[in-house]
């Protein structure tokens, strides 16, 4: 498609996506491609010049039943796909004729490189970028508790959200370039090691009680139905195998 009559004011485009945020619950966060290329190792690095625009999207709590449920409502059947992802990425697609026909890219967070297991982005380090959401590992203790060979994996916080959101993908935006802007910092809710042992524990120890999103006070959790759909076997949802796994 072409970018001719594409939104290049920066300032337009977070407009563009502010007031899509209040109909679909997706957050989008900024970030330059070059923040995120610098965090990771090159088999993750994106091909593109580093001043250009990319945003993080996020799925707060309200993504479910104003993007999600609407979606089914209006299929007839589902495809061989997840459902969920399907109805992101349609989503996110149509914001090419809400910003004119700007040429964007989208990388979901469940996409591979190519033959690979790589994945296209690492979401929970583009949040981080972005100032969205902070990124804890255990290299953020100053102990580490856990035996050197013992695999701890990372989890990120919203500090408005908690851990009731999901990290879906990033847009990049390769026409649209921004020069010197001040970084955001993530914000560190977590004032003690011991609540950020406390959080890595739960996430990775017992996630599937739902605690590690509830160790700060939140705005908003998941309805009803919406842990109901998460905690559900993805291969019981639609009667057929998925890839979905918790989020």
């Amino acid at each position: 498609m072409s970018s001719a009559g594409c939104v290049k004011n920066i300032e337009k485009i977070k407009m563009v996506l502010e007031e899509d945020y209040h109909a679909s619950g997706l957050n989008y966060h900024f970030l330059k491609v070059g923040w995120y290329n610098e965090k990771v190792t090159k088999p993750f690095r994106l091909n593109y010049d580093p001043n250009a625009a990319a945003f993080v999207v996020i799925s707060s709590p309200e993504m479910f039943e104003k993007t999600f449920i609407p979606f089914l409502l209006k299929r007839h059947c589902i495809g061989e796909g997840d459902p969920l992802d399907e109805s992101l990425a349609n989503h996110l697609k149509s914001l090419e004729h809400k910003l004119d026909g700007c040429h964007l890219e989208i990388l979901q967070d469940y996409q591979m490189q190519g033959n690979t297991r790589k994945p296209r982005i690492l979401v929970q380090t583009a949040g981080h970028v972005s100032g969205a959401v902070y990124f804890y590992q255990r290299k953020d203790l100053a102990v580490d508790p856990w035996p050197v060979d013992k695999r701890i994996y990372g989890v990120c916080l919203h500090p408005r959200y908690g851990g009731w959101f999901a990290l879906r993908g990033v847009i990049v935006f390769p026409d649209v370039l921004v020069g010197d802007v001040p970084r955001p910092t993530p914000v560190d809710t977590l004032v003690s090691d011991e609540k950020k042992k406390e959080l890595l524990e739960k996430y990775n120890f017992n996630w599937e009680d739902w605690s590690f999103r509830d160790v700060i006070p939140v705005e908003s959790r998941y309805s009803e139905l919406q842990k109901q759909y998460f905690s559900t076997v993805p291969a019981e949802r639609w009667g057929h195998s998925s890839n979905e796994k918790a989020s």
